[in-house]
């Protein structure tokens, strides 16, 4: 009976009860957004590399070694020497390894030197492997294998022909035009920088910078031609052998051996290197940028808040307004209780019919959103029932909406003992 009284009692001020189901609408809708984009970033942070268990450079902090290697963020503050990187891929617990030349860039997209080995051993996500979806890997020093993000922005078709240019910035000045690219694979969508990344060979990229310092001097230039010569004769410069790389991924045969091989790496005779292991990096790099994903969730808890306040707000405005019809209702035998549980049912169904149509907005907003999210900035949203946790923040809104029609209800429950049928206008 006093569900029956509540519905129609907001059916009556209708106008205003919409007003407040759409706004606790908004609010759900929001806070479980910024959660599942919350959520999902973290996930796609942490899964950015899988299967690594050591990267490789040199003398740097753990963390620029990190960004700078896998996020393509900032450049290395120093190269290592190939013959360092080889001594270590030759050691007996190393599986396999992937070298990492960087410093160049096309349209503001980074340009990664790397072999083959790239495609075969580099995961992803859940233990994925790099696909093509056009296209094959390195086949000659002049490939280019882009990823899905500058092939849908630059609309690259494959065996177009692509020109570097020195530094990492947007705006180059410095084009390495005399030895230029042809697109030979592109890379399906992984929601990680590799999307955002041009992969070239080793010997490619070495040669980019050899015949550009080359190129300012006639006499160097006609040196570097015999001597370049001369390794392509004798098999030299078939792998990058000769120059220098930022950094490099190692698989381990055991993963239980990472500790002790970190420590090896970092007291290696021959030169001065880092060596960390990716998880636990994450987890440091993490700690400081989510600073902002925990303020952007006290944003969507605080208009979650204000939603709730506005409830509250209209419950209370209308309550003079009522004291007639709570008093009339008291006359055909309503209790006290009665009228308090009647607030109680109002606030009720307003937090009720806000949630189911927040929860609504929600998965409508977000199968929109989605392929958006996926093409512009990289995220997979991934669109399934809430998890255990969004339950909980759908539990408490539900708790505090009820909570909040006690304030009113108390106050009405009030009025009707000191009012009887004597009414004050």
């Amino acid at each position: 009976m006093i569900a029956s009284l509540a519905w129609k009692s907001l059916r009556n001020r209708r106008g205003t009860a919409a007003l407040t189901v759409a706004s606790i609408a908004l609010a759900v809708a929001l806070l479980l957004a910024v959660e599942r984009i919350r959520e999902q970033t973290r996930q796609g942070f942490a899964s950015t590399v899988s299967g690594i268990d050591l990267i490789v450079g040199a003398r740097t902090s753990p963390v620029h070694l990190l960004l700078f290697s896998v996020f393509r963020i900032g450049d290395a503050t120093n190269n290592l020497r190939f013959e360092t990187y080889r001594a270590v891929a030759s050691w007996p617990d190393v599986a396999w390894t992937i070298p990492l030349s960087l410093g160049d860039s096309h349209r503001g997209y980074r340009v990664v030197g790397t072999t083959n080995d790239y495609f075969d051993q580099f995961r992803f996500g859940r233990d994925r492997r790099l696909e093509f979806t056009a296209g094959h890997r390195f086949a000659e020093e002049n490939d280019a294998v882009i990823g899905a993000d500058v092939a849908a922005s630059s609309r690259y078709a494959l065996g177009q022909s692509i020109v570097l240019a020195h530094g990492s910035g947007d705006v180059a000045f410095a084009l390495h035009s005399e030895h230029p690219f042809r697109v030979a694979g592109i890379l399906a969508p992984t929601g990680t920088p590799v999307d955002r990344a041009i992969h070239v060979p080793l010997e490619g990229f070495d040669a980019l910078h050899t015949e550009k310092s080359a190129a300012s001097d006639p006499l160097a230039s006609a040196l570097a031609g015999k001597e370049r010569a001369n390794e392509h004769r004798h098999g030299a410069h078939e792998d990058g052998d000769d120059a220098p790389i930022s950094a490099f991924l190692v698989g381990l045969r055991a993963r239980n051996s990472a500790l002790s091989m970190q420590r090896r790496i970092n007291e290696f005779p021959g030169e001065s290197l880092t060596a960390i292991l990716p998880g636990v990096t994450l987890l440091e790099l993490w700690s400081i940028v989510g600073v902002a994903e925990r303020a952007l969730f006290a944003v969507s808890a605080l208009v979650v808040v204000v939603g709730l306040a506005a409830m509250l707000i209209a419950l209370l405005t209308s309550l003079n307004e009522r004291r007639r019809e709570m008093a009339v209702l008291r006359s055909v035998g309503a209790r006290p209780a009665h009228v308090f549980g009647l607030l109680v049912g109002e606030a009720t169904l307003l937090t009720a019919l806000g949630l189911a149509m927040g929860i609504a907005v929600f998965y409508v907003g977000l199968s929109i959103a989605k392929p958006l999210l996926a093409s512009r900035l990289g995220l997979f949203i991934d669109i399934g029932l809430p998890s255990p946790y969004e339950w909980g923040f759908i539990m408490a809104v539900a708790i505090a909406g009820c909570a909040i029609g006690l304030v009113p209800a108390y106050r009405i429950y009030r009025y009707s003992l000191s009012d009887g049928m004597t009414i004050r206008v």
